[in-house]
């Protein structure tokens, strides 16, 4: 026997812990190497544990929703052994083997006791199905907590004995949500559903607390038409696609007009680090995109040396990530300042907060026809607001004003882009 362990992988400094997520193998079924053995949520992004070799899963010494630390063993791989012929090593797997996890529920009801009534995300999702809760459950997790596999293995409770109160008359569907499934109830027909607040969403929420409660935050507003941009994007988008393989849209112009602006002023590109004032020399652009897990920025670094071309591509797979989950702590570290197009769902106008420790961030809405005076005449125009929230600490009324207008004025101009005006 060559047993070979499974770790959780290197947090970065400024992350502590993780959460466990779904085990993608069980016990006795054989992995190859640099397949995905589980995921692991930090309060930044999801990482997967790759296997470090191939063979078959002998041991798994945590469960699904356990907390863990860089470095844990989670897991021990047998590199001599085959699928099937595998036993458990004093496991305490998070999806265990079918005969294992049937034990531990007749286990706990000769005894008479019952679990504690926590369970991991998958197994209240099993459970929910089954019309069963947490405490009908004996767990075979850490400190009792119900597995998946420990869900699995038991029976689900007939229909008849769910509840004596009569049906209530249908109602509609709670709203789906990307978190994990939790703990439904009703209350005389009100249904309600408890859900655990994941890491990412934690952190998010922490973060813009602390936004809004160490920021003096002030919002300026501005209109743009976005005519100039459109007629350029239509009249080249075909070339641009067939030369770049990526398609031209709108938000590689917001950040070359973002890039423009702060050249012109610096305080909106600073950050606050104690009672110092930091001017960056780099234009490091958090795009913020929304992902199945929640709000995420990765970082467009160096934008002011990226071609449109570049941007586009970049966000292109900026995008692809955040939906699969696959974005790196690293591409989400830094930036000095960001952009939210809340357009893409039909804003029309927000108030955005500042990611700390940026000092501002620019709202981008959806564009809209809207009719607009033009040399005494009223005229239909493509307008779009903008809004830059910024904090009045470091960046004072006039510069948040002329650097918004300098962004009007070179998506308004294009040229201007090109020419440094």
């Amino acid at each position: 026997m060559a047993i070979v362990e499974v770790k959780v992988p290197q947090f970065s400094e400024s992350v502590s812990e993780g959460t466990l997520l779904g085990w993608k193998k069980k016990v006795g079924e054989a992995i190859a190497q640099d397949e995905t053995v589980i995921e692991v949520e930090t309060d930044k992004v999801v990482l997967e544990v790759p296997a470090p070799a191939a063979g078959v899963i002998v041991e798994v010494s945590a469960g699904e929703g356990d907390t863990v630390t860089s470095e844990q063993v989670i897991a021990k791989i047998d590199t001599e052994a085959k699928a099937g012929a595998a036993a458990p090593v004093a496991a305490k797997p998070a999806e265990a083997a079918a005969p294992a996890a049937a034990a531990a529920p007749a286990a706990a009801a000769a005894a008479g006791g019952a679990s504690g009534g926590i369970a991991s995300p998958a197994a209240a999702k099993v459970l929910a199905e089954k019309n069963l809760s947490a405490t009908d459950v004996a767990g075979s997790g850490r400190d009792g907590r119900v597995t998946k596999g420990d869900a699995l293995a038991v029976g689900a409770k007939p229909a008849a004995a769910a509840s004596s109160i009569p049906a209530p008359a249908p109602r509609a569907a709670l709203p789906s949500v990307s978190a994990p499934v939790g703990r439904d109830t009703s209350l005389e027909g009100r249904p309600e559903q408890r859900v655990p607040m994941s890491r990412l969403r934690a952190r998010i929420a922490e973060r813009l607390l602390q936004s809004q409660q160490t920021n003096a935050i002030l919002t300026t507003f501005n209109e743009v038409n976005m005519k100039p941009v459109m007629d350029l994007r239509n009249k080249y988008k075909d070339k641009f696609e067939k030369e770049h393989g990526v398609k031209l849209g709108f938000m590689s112009f917001f950040v070359k007009a973002a890039v423009h602006a702060l050249k012109k002023y610096p305080a909106v590109n600073a950050s606050i680090d104690g009672n110092d004032i930091v001017y960056h020399g780099y234009f490091d652009i958090g795009i913020a995109v929304g992902s199945p897990r929640g709000l995420v920025v990765p970082i467009l670094r160096n934008a002011d040396q990226m071609s449109l071309a570049d941007i586009e591509k970049k966000i292109a797979e900026y995008g692809k990530k955040a939906a699969d989950g696959k974005l790196s702590i690293e591409e989400m570290t830094g930036g000095t300042f960001s952009i939210s197009n809340g357009g893409v769902f039909g804003s029309m106008l927000s108030t955005p907060i500042i990611n700390p420790p940026q000092s501002a961030i620019l709202g981008v809405h959806a564009t809209k026809d809207r009719a607009v005076v033009e040399n005494g005449e009223i005229v239909i125009r493509p307008m779009n607001y903008l809004a830059m929230s910024y904090d009045h600490r470091i960046i004072d009324g006039r510069e948040a004003v002329l650097s918004l207008v300098a962004m009007k004025e070179a998506l308004e101009d294009p040229a201007r882009l090109l020419l440094d005006l």
